[in-house]
Order: structure tokens, then sequence, then C-alpha cells
């Protein structure tokens, strides 16, 4: 799939700009190219430190976050390779607590490219083996890695043995690549498992836990779902986890929302149920605090966008773009934002996601619908977003800008910009808010 990486570095903007032609099949899922490249590279995935791989349709982001914090709360130095990006390519990768500088990511991806002629590699998976290769040339303790898309065919997934693997909360998402079944999608996911090698999880229906159930036995993996080996629950404003080694009372995490609750217990049964890194209980404490995942329910600071809008108004960014995250931010707006201040959705989507289902949870939350395109991606049309609007009972008009709707707002009001992480992306760089 394109990726429109941008870089303010001519060095790396050119890399990046090489790269995304090398693939014309570069939508065809496999481990046979990246696996090529990796070999030719010297096979960097088996010289990393112990990785945590976590897959899943939303969540497995923040699930990475709170891994990274409890891990440099204890002391620990990580590696983490998450995507996309919301600014800056940099972003993906962090080598031992820090993110890769334009000259180092201008050299590796240099080299990625020039050893795969012939290979073809899609742009995902010549980025992949760029992280690899940091990895591999800088120490550290451990190191994570979250799976761009699925589980069984993802270009991360190469390490033949992880020391823990997990899949977050899952939902319907890239259909034309993992299936149009909940229990299929569960599959893809599931092919993250290894055998010897824990596999936590969240708590599903019946018939998708089973379907994991038989993956993980059939590889050898041991299954952890929540519910059965261990649990999180968020009880009177505290974050209540539970397994075999006892329980741990915690705050809730500084992230917004029932369900980074849920993220950030999956991330402390990943880290409880291995033995290679001490984390301490302070660690998980220290955590719920420290752990940030930017464009998750996100406001936004002074800035140039955030002032186009009268006084007292409120500038967010959320990320989300399948209907079941929708769900949960639409929940968590309902419960929270009870104030009366008008809520104005500014809306994008790519054409390949369920727009109607990702409106549909802001129903009767959403007081007016600003419908805005995407630079440089596939997306749908304002218009015709506004039109699927207002068949849905909105208030909608379609704008050309985040910049224009936003100054389109006469009274103070909270503004979030939903639909798309790249629609995310452009609001936090339009105003100066720079992940770091």
């Amino acid at each position: 799939m394109p990726d429109f990486a941008r870089s303010a570095d001519p060095r790396v903007q050119a890399e990046l700009d090489l790269l995304s032609k090398l693939s014309p099949g570069g939508d065809q899922l496999g481990l046979d190219r990246i696996t090529r490249l990796l070999d030719r590279l010297g096979r960097p995935q088996d010289q990393l430190p112990p990785v945590l791989h976590v897959a899943g349709t939303n969540g497995k982001g923040s699930t990475c976050a709170f891994l990274r914090a409890a891990l440099e709360a204890s002391g620990h130095k990580v590696h983490a390779f998450t995507s996309p990006h919301l600014v800056r390519f940099n972003e993906r990768i962090r080598i031992a607590g820090r993110l890769i500088d334009d000259a180092e990511l201008a050299a590796l991806l240099g080299e990625v490219r020039e050893a795969s002629d012939g290979i073809e590699p899609s742009f995902f998976e010549a980025t992949t083996a760029v992280a690899m290769l940091a990895f591999a040339r800088v120490p550290a303790d451990a190191c994570i890695l979250e799976v761009g898309l699925g589980g069984r065919l993802d270009a991360t997934n190469v390490i033949d043995k992880p020391l823990v693997t997990a899949i977050a909360s899952l939902g319907l998402d890239h259909q034309h690549f993992l299936g149009h079944r909940m229990i299929d999608i569960a599959a893809e996911k599931a092919g993250i498992a290894r055998a010897g090698a824990r596999l936590i999880t969240q708590l599903y229906p019946e018939d998708i836990a089973g379907r994991i159930s038989e993956i993980a036995h059939d590889v050898g993996a041991l299954w952890l779902p929540r519910g059965g080996a261990w649990d999180a629950i968020v009880r009177q404003n505290r974050l209540h986890y539970s397994d075999e080694k006892g329980e741990l009372e915690l705050p809730v995490p500084r992230l917004p929302g029932r369900h980074q609750a849920l993220n950030a217990g999956l991330a402390i049964a990943m880290l409880r149920h291995q033995d290679r890194l001490k984390v301490p209980a302070s660690a998980f404490s220290a955590a719920m605090g420290w752990a940030d995942w930017p464009a998750r329910l996100q406001r936004l600071p002074s800035g140039p966008l955030s002032g186009l809008m009268p006084v007292g108004s409120e500038l967010w960014v959320d990320g989300g773009h399948n209907p079941a995250a929708a769900r949960l931010v639409a929940d968590w707006v309902k419960h929270h934002w009870v104030d009366g201040r008008p809520l104005h959705l500014l809306f994008a989507a790519l054409k390949s996601k369920d727009a109607e289902g990702i409106l549909k949870p802001f129903a009767g939350i959403a007081d007016v619908v600003h419908t805005l395109p995407i630079t440089d991606h596939d997306c749908r049309d304002p218009g015709e977003l506004a039109a699927m609007a207002r068949d849905q009972g909105f208030k909608a008009y379609p704008r050309e800008t985040v910049g224009q709707a936003l100054a389109a707002i006469r009274k103070p009001a909270r503004a979030l910009v939903f639909g798309s992480l790249y629609l995310a992306g452009e609001a936090l760089g339009a105003n100066g808010t720079i992940p770091d």
C-alpha cells in the first residue's frame, strides 16, 4: 500500500521516495520477500534482544506504549518499532529509548534499498528491515515489535523465538487482506504465536477464543487470556490487576478511556508472564502515568490550529479508523463531555474503511460534522461523506482543510479530529504538536 512518508530531511525523503517505488506487488502479504531481504542483511532478526510482539485491530500501539513505559521505568533500554507514524517517519523506530535521527535513518534506508535489488519488497517490508538492522547494531535489553497488518503474514512475523506475544482488541478492519469474518481476522492475528512462548490476549467471544486456542495449541504456545490466567478491571478509579503471582492495585492510566486500562492490563500481563526482564510493581505504577501514545484522545495545546477556535474551545485528536474504535471513543465522549459545549466532529476516511460504521456511534453526540480530504491518500470525497452524514441525521458540511473547518466554528465548542491516523497526523503537524 502507498505510504506517502514525508521527512523534512532531504536525504531521508529521497530514500523514502525510492523505497516506495521498489515493489509493484506491495499489496501482497507474505514472508518470502522480507525473509530473503533479511538473509541478505545477515539476519538481524536473530540478533535482537528479547522480543515482545503485539498484534490486534485496536490497542496494539497503546499496549506497546505501556510496555515501553514499564520497561524503561525498570531501568531497561528498549528498542521499539511501531507504525504508522503521525508526523515524522522517525517516530516508527526508537533505538534504546531515542527516536532514530535523520543521518542514521538515511544511511539505513539506503543500505536496505541496495540490498533489495531483485526482491522488490513492499515499503513496510523494507522499513521493517531498516528497524531490525538498526536494533541489531545497538545493545538494548528488550525489543517491542508492533504488527503492521494481521500477524501471520506480517513482515514483523519473522521472529522465531519471541519472549512473549500478545493480541489486543479485535474488530473488523483490513477485510480485503484478512477476511470478512471476525474468526478469520482472529486467526490471522494469532499467527504470531510461537512454540514455547506465551500468547497473552484479551477476552473474546467463545468462537473466536476457541480458534485462537486451537492455533496456540497447534504451534505449542501457551495461551493466557484475560478472565482466565489474568484479569484487569477499573474499580473506584483504580486499576486492579490479578494473576497467579498475586494482585496489583495501580493508578488508572493517564491515557483517557476504559479501553486504555485494558491495554495497560495486557502489557502488565505480558511482563508478568516472562522471566527474562525484571519489572517491579513500582514500574507498573509509574507506567500508568508515563505512557504516552499521541493521537489517542489527545487534547492539543495552544498552537496555530487550536488558535483558530473561539476562546473557551478545545481541540482534540484521535486516530481511530474503524467502527470498534469509534464506539469506544464515542462512549468516552458521551460520559465525559457533559458540560453542554457543542461537539464538532472533523471527519475523514480512506476509501478502504467503513465510513458509515465509523460515523454511526456519534449519532446524538456530535452536533456538527465537518468532512475532510486526507492529503495524498485515496480517501472518500468530502462531499460524498457529508451527504452520507446527512443521511444518518447529522448536520454536515464538506471542508477543504482542518483549518477551514475550525475557522467555521463561531461559538466555544469542542472539536474532535477523527476517522484516520493520517488526518490525525496532519492536525498534529499543522498545530506544531510533534510527537517525540
